[in-house]
């Protein structure tokens, strides 16, 4: 156990640990990192990046494997659709992108030592993240997309929508700020 430690001592005082693992990086750096993934998936997929209609194929996925039936549902009834569910969960690159960012958020967490557990503050607290969770998560899907699908493909495929999509999103922005101050902190 010392010797795990010792390393661990050692590793940390790294300066290649230090500056690519423990401290963040430029924002620059993400704007272009985030680019080339834009291209990547683009290239690679044919669709612009999205995050969060995969997560509806996740609960289609899941209520199909515990016995129901998602194939007369509105959402699910395209042709598209229907051909990315039959092709199965780990068959679909937006599964893989976004286990890729779960997964991968996580080990950024973990490298830069800054995992830990926060004690809840208050009740108001918890029901405020998950009225917002749940109320983006429904708009998300009702508008077709989420801040990812909507704002950052839409920009980076030229479309009016995404820009749109930039000034509503920052105006909502601030109300919702100022009514999370108001009423849950």
């Amino acid at each position: 156990m010392s010797s795990f430690k010792e390393y661990f001592n050692k590793v940390s005082k790294n300066e290649f640990y230090k500056k690519w693992l423990k401290d963040a990086w430029p924002y620059i750096t993400g704007a272009i990192l985030l680019s080339l993934f834009q291209i990547v998936t683009l290239a690679t997929t044919g669709n612009p990046w999205g995050v969060s209609g995969v997560f509806a194929n996740w609960g289609a996925w899941i209520y199909e494997a515990v016995g129901g039936s998602v194939d007369k549902w509105y959402y699910f009834s395209s042709d598209g659709a229907q051909a990315t569910l039959n092709n199965g969960f780990l068959n679909d690159p937006g599964t893989m992108r976004n286990l890729g960012i779960i997964f991968g958020a996580l080990l950024a967490t973990l490298l830069a030592s800054q995992f830990k557990f926060k004690k809840i503050k208050s009740k108001k607290q918890v029901f405020a993240a998950v009225l917002g969770g749940l109320l983006m998560g429904y708009g998300a899907r009702i508008a077709y997309g989420c801040n990812i699908g909507a704002l950052f493909s839409g920009i980076a495929s030229l479309s009016l929508s995404g820009w749109v999509f930039a000034v509503a999103m920052f105006f909502g922005a601030i109300v919702g700020s100022k009514l999370l101050v108001k009423f849950f902190m």
